[in-house]
């Protein structure tokens, strides 16, 4: 952006028909279709866009509210220009880890531990700083001396040794993490916020997402659905990390073989619980020894564990699925934070 002051492009950029789509007006405005959000964004990650044009098409985008066919081609977009794992890399769980925790410890680490003890390869990918005053999972799981990744090689080593990796969205998609890290410049969570969490690098049969607000979980579940994940679940988490509140009812938006479903975890505690001033891991470690009780975590420690058991084994019911959690709780290795 060098042209001089006052003057005007001979020919129009090629990103601008894009934003015309999006802020043509009431009237005129539509949605991008699956191609069309595919080749915009793939513009924006390649760095073919102004920073203008990018901030204009992220809150558009954010006004008219993204389409499943929209997210769909971001996603796609991503896809084809984050850095590739081997291909011999798998894992059964992919975890997304975006939002950060405010009001509560991050109790869902626990359960990740708790898959990870059953033998399940949890693959979690996220991004830490975006908005203060948040206990995010990388450090968090740094400062429980749990499995973090610098590249694709430590994830295929630690999902050998562990079951379980978390690797930064900066490592594998450095563009999409820069814009994720525009919420303090723009004010507010953009699609980048919703299309990150639907990423599953590794193409893990079973994927596991977490929104702020529970409108747009049919968005996820539809974009799922176009994208062919074998078997997703969506459900608001506390913070709008992937942690069931046991203080409220949680609806479980499930997608298995093309085909939603919908199932209703009922709360495990009658009473209005309240926020921690500061989330930390001493909480986390004294639940997991049993050097220390507490109620709301072990709550929603089996809860989430119970959540991730429906898209693991989505033929068992919730029944089976709090069971299978409560079993994996007692027999937990008490020594695994120590």
């Amino acid at each position: 952006m060098n042209k001089p002051k006052g003057s005007t492009p001979i020919t129009e950029h090629p990103f601008a028909p894009f934003i015309r789509i999006l802020g043509k007006g009431k009237t005129s405005t539509r949605s991008l279709s699956q191609g069309e959000a595919q080749q915009a964004f793939g513009m924006i990650l390649r760095g073919d866009v102004e920073p203008l044009q990018i901030g204009a098409f992220l809150m558009l985008l954010r006004v008219k509210e993204e389409s499943p066919d929209e997210l769909a081609g971001f996603v796609q977009a991503c896809r084809a220009h984050m850095k590739p794992p081997p291909h011999e890399l798998w894992a059964d769980l992919d975890w997304s880890s975006y939002a950060g925790k405010k009001h509560q410890h991050p109790w869902f680490i626990l359960s990740l531990l708790l898959l990870a003890q059953a033998g399940y390869r949890v693959f979690i990918h996220g991004s830490a700083g975006h908005t203060p005053d948040r206990l995010y999972t990388e450090h968090a799981m740094r400062q429980l001396g749990l499995p973090v990744a610098s590249h694709w090689t430590d994830v295929g080593q630690q999902l050998d040794a562990h079951n379980l990796s978390y690797l930064s969205l900066a490592y594998f998609c450095s563009p999409l993490e820069e814009l994720m890290q525009l919420r303090p410049l723009l004010g507010l969570r953009s699609p980048v916020n919703t299309l990150s969490r639907m990423l599953n690098p590794l193409n893990a049969r079973a994927s596991l997402q977490s929104i702020f607000h529970p409108a747009y979980a049919r968005l996820h579940q539809e974009a799922d659905r176009i994208l062919q994940q074998p078997c997703s679940l969506v459900f608001k988490g506390d913070s709008g990390e992937v942690e069931v509140k046991p203080q409220a009812d949680t609806r479980l938006y499930r997608l298995h073989d093309q085909q939603a479903h919908e199932i209703l975890l009922p709360r495990s505690i009658a009473k209005r619980i309240e926020s921690v001033v500061t989330p930390d891991v001493e909480s986390i470690k004294a639940l997991w020894r049993g050097s220390a009780d507490n109620q709301y975590g072990l709550n929603a420690t089996l809860a989430t564990t119970a959540a991730a058991l429906l898209v693991l084994c989505p033929d068992i019911n919730l029944a089976a699925a709090q069971l299978q959690a409560t079993e994996l709780w007692q027999n937990r290795d008490t020594t695994r934070l120590s």
